[in-house]
C-alpha cells in the first residue's frame, strides 16, 4: 500500500448494526476506508476476490459460518490480504486454529474500537497482533515464532509437547464434526470406515488435545469453530 492511499477494509459480519457502526468509525479515520461488507462465508470469499482489500475484519462467531475453511481459502488465494478475527472467545485452541488457518490478528469484542485500529496498524506492518487478553492465554512463544515477518505464524509454533497445543488432523476434524452432528460412535465408524474402538480412541484424543472434558463442550467448540452449526 502506498503512503498516500487509505487502508481498504472489508467487514464480515451478519449483524448489520455492528457493520454500520464499524463502517462509520473506520470511515472517520483519515487513512482507512470500508470498501465492502459480507454476511456469510461464501460472500466473504467472493467479495475478497473481487475487491482484494488490504484488511478483512471478520466476526468468527457467526452461527453456521465455516470460519476455518473460509480463512484458509482467502489466505491461500490472497496471501497479501490481512485477516483480523473478531471474537467473544478466548479459548487457546480456538485462537490457535485461526492463527494456523491464516489470520494475522485476533481481537476480543470486549475491547474498544481503538484496539481494532491498533490491530490494523500492526498487521499492515506484516506483524501478528493479539489483543492483551489473548496474549495471556496464548503462550508468548507463539508470537515469537512469526516466520520472517510475513504476518503469519510458523507451522511449528503449534506442535509443542503439550497435547492441548496440538491441532486436529483432517480425520480428527471429521470425527469432531460427526460427533457434533449427533452421530453415535457406531454411526461414525460406518461413515468413515473404522472400528468403533478406534472412533472412541480418536474422540478421547481430540478431547485431550483441546483440553475439553465433556461431549457438550466438544459440541460447543465445533460450533465456535464453524465445523458444524446449531
Amino acid at each position: 500500500m502506498l503512503s498516500n492511499e487509505k487502508t481498504s477494509i472489508i467487514l464480515v459480519d451478519n449483524n448489520r448494526i455492528m457493520c454500520d457502526g464499524l463502517r462509520a468509525l473506520f470511515n472517520n479515520q483519515s487513512d482507512m476506508e470500508v470498501v465492502g461488507e459480507a454476511r456469510d462465508s461464501s460472500e466473504a470469499i467472493k467479495i475478497s476476490h473481487e475487491l482484494k482489500p488490504d484488511v478483512i475484519v471478520m466476526d468468527v462467531n457467526i452461527s453456521g459460518f465455516n470460519n476455518i475453511d473460509s480463512v484458509k481459502h482467502i489466505s491461500q488465494e490472497h496471501p497479501d490480504v490481512k485477516i483480523i478475527a473478531l471474537s467473544t472467545y478466548s479459548m487457546k485452541s480456538f485462537i490457535s486454529e485461526l492463527l494456523r488457518a491464516g489470520v494475522s490478528g485476533y481481537v476480543l469484542k470486549e475491547h474498544t474500537f481503538s484496539e481494532l485500529i491498533k490491530a490494523i496498524e500492526v498487521v499492515m506492518a506484516n506483524e501478528v497482533y493479539l489483543c492483551p487478553k489473548t496474549i495471556s492465554v496464548v503462550v508468548g512463544d507463539y508470537v515469537r515464532c512469526r516466520s520472517g515477518g510475513s504476518g503469519s505464524l510458523d507451522q511449528n509454533c503449534f506442535g509443542g509437547s503439550n497435547p492441548s497445543d496440538e491441532l486436529l488432523t483432517d480425520r480428527e476434524r471429521k470425527v469432531l464434526k460427526l460427533i457434533a452432528d449427533g452421530k453415535s460412535s457406531k454411526e461414525i465408524a460406518s461413515i468413515i470406515e473404522m472400528s468403533v474402538k478406534t472412533v472412541d480412541a480418536r474422540r478421547r484424543r481430540i478431547m485431550q488435545k483441546l483440553g475439553i472434558e465433556s461431549i457438550a463442550e466438544l459440541v460447543k467448540y465445533a460450533i465456535r469453530l464453524g465445523i458444524t452449526s446449531i
